[in-house]
């Protein structure tokens, strides 16, 4: 039963090698690995994206902790040492969040770098392959054009035509 079993395999497989299409095989592959290039490159793209997004919202909490240090100061020139106090816990609660946010910031660098880098790694891949798919892949057949023959048939029109001029007789001119 075994035996049969292998016998029945090896004929499906040598079936099957005469129904594909070692063309089609190579474009699929080179097809698939393009689309995961472009979700790789998508990938950097939103990475980049977000990251830009945490540099923008960084920057607005650094602005807002330089009013708050600047209401702080002139609270206490004026002798309000209550609205001073609540500047300064204000600031530490942007100065918490800030820190937080630069963590994120330095992960999401980090990341952006490394899926750059294998970006790179997958386009040098793709461009290798495409390469040795065009080596591998035998040309395809062009019909070549058909060559015009030189000789007429025998009942070519302008023969013809030559042929029945000289036949009928002397020549007479047309009316006008």
């Amino acid at each position: 039963m075994k035996r049969m079993s292998m016998i029945f395999k090896a004929k499906a497989n040598k079936a099957l090698d005469r129904a594909e299409d070692p063309r089609e095989t190579l474009d699929y592959s080179y097809q698939r690995q393009l689309e995961m290039l472009q979700k790789v490159r998508r990938g950097v793209a939103d990475v980049a994206t977000s990251r830009k997004r945490l540099e923008l919202q960084i920057n607005q909490l650094e602005q807002q902790q330089e009013k708050l240090t600047d209401q702080g100061r002139k609270a206490l020139q004026v002798g309000r040492e209550d609205l001073a106090r609540t500047a300064l816990e204000r600031r530490a609660g942007i100065e918490s969040q800030l820190n937080d946010l630069r963590a994120q910031y330095q992960q999401l660098q980090g990341e952006e770098e490394k899926l750059t880098l294998a970006s790179q790694r997958l386009q040098a891949k793709v461009d290798s392959f495409r390469t040795r798919k065009e080596t591998i892949k035998p040309p395809t057949r062009r019909p070549r054009p058909r060559r015009r023959s030189t000789r007429r048939s025998p009942a070519s029109p302008r023969r013809w035509a030559t042929s029945a001029w000289r036949s009928s007789g002397p020549r007479r001119r047309p009316r006008r």
